[in-house]
């Protein structure tokens, strides 16, 4: 199966489902933007979004190359007493939700996020287990959480004997307020690695802009130790990101990366030509695609990326 790991599910509860969507300032005209290049009305924020962006997801996904994606839930933010950040989160996607919607939809994989600090944790991990979740996702630097903070050792040993992938943002974060830049690192990953999770690095902590940090050469050198460590490719079609293509391809790590898109942030192949990573024919191919997930294939397909790239979180994923 070629999988897409790394799609987001966006919704404003218009359909009960327990979510919410709370953007400021720039953050709203970012997201009017996303849905726009989706081609959604920007009115879609504050009217029937749930059912709106779900269909145009599941179009997508049937008229693409992939055969299923991972939708991904977004938990609250806590502190360390386990009390949540009162106004500090943008939108929230809750674990029932993602995982009922999998059951209605085989096209659909459950993504669950639970923020490790909370009282409920365990007793929360253990349904999603118990739900069919396939994976933990958690923006460490959004949800500040120093994964590895010896107190969460009981955590991350459940989700490595349930074997379930945790996937963490690493790099910086531009599309929602960030708490701790230190925890974009993925050296504070080290803790889930050597509790046998299998830990799937989101964006490959690769620059996002040019006075980034150089998260990507990092990665690298933790493979090295770390087998059960992979990075994914999701959002790499932005002006500076598509940067590491090349290194990812030429390096002896290509087979630990994996596909992803992180949908619905805008896919673009003008930034790979930029690059020269694709010729102006290509270029002018896939660009007159109005699949957004298609587009990100084809992108990685005229790169260079192999057909084990796209099938590879199969062999990852939970599946129940």
């Amino acid at each position: 199966m070629k999988i897409d790991l790394h799609v987001h599910l966006v919704g404003n509860g218009s359909s009960g489902n327990g979510a919410w969507l709370r953007p400021r300032g720039i953050h709203i005209y970012l997201y009017q933007y996303m849905l726009h290049q989706l081609g959604l009305p920007a009115g879609s924020l504050k009217g029937d979004l749930d059912e709106i962006f779900l269909q145009k997801l599941l179009l997508d996904v049937r008229e693409s190359s992939m055969d299923a994606a991972v939708i991904l839930a977004m938990d609250d933010i806590y502190d360390e007493q386990g009390n949540v950040h009162e106004n500090q989160g943008v939108f929230h996607i809750p674990n029932e939700h993602v995982l009922k919607l999998a059951k209605l939809h085989p096209e659909l994989i459950p993504a669950v996020s639970i923020h490790p600090h909370r009282r409920d944790a365990l007793e929360e991990l253990e349904k999603c287990i118990e739900g069919g979740a396939a994976l933990l996702k958690l923006l460490p630097n959004v949800h500040n959480v120093n994964c590895s903070d010896r107190k969460l050792t009981k955590f991350w040993s459940h989700l490595s004997e349930a074997g379930i992938p945790f996937l963490p943002h690493t790099g910086s974060e531009h599309t929602l307020p960030v708490m701790n830049k230190a925890w974009e690192d993925p050296r504070s990953l080290e803790l889930p690695l050597e509790c046998g999770v299998t830990v799937i690095a989101a964006h490959s902590a690769a620059k996002n802009a040019p006075w980034d940090e150089d998260g990507l050469t990092t990665l690298f050198r933790m493979m090295e130790k770390y087998p059960n460590l992979y990075g994914d490719t999701s959002a790499f079609n932005l002006p500076w990101r598509s940067s590491a293509y090349r290194r990812i391809l030429k390096s002896e790590f290509r087979e630990r990366f994996v596909h992803g898109s992180d949908y619905p942030v805008p896919i673009q192949a003008i930034w790979p030509r930029v690059w020269g990573l694709i010729d102006g024919e290509q270029h002018r191919e896939i660009a007159k695609t109005g699949n957004s997930l298609e587009r990100d294939y084809q992108i990685k397909k005229a790169i260079g990326f192999e057909e084990g790239h796209f099938t590879r979180a199969g062999t990852l994923l939970r599946r129940k």
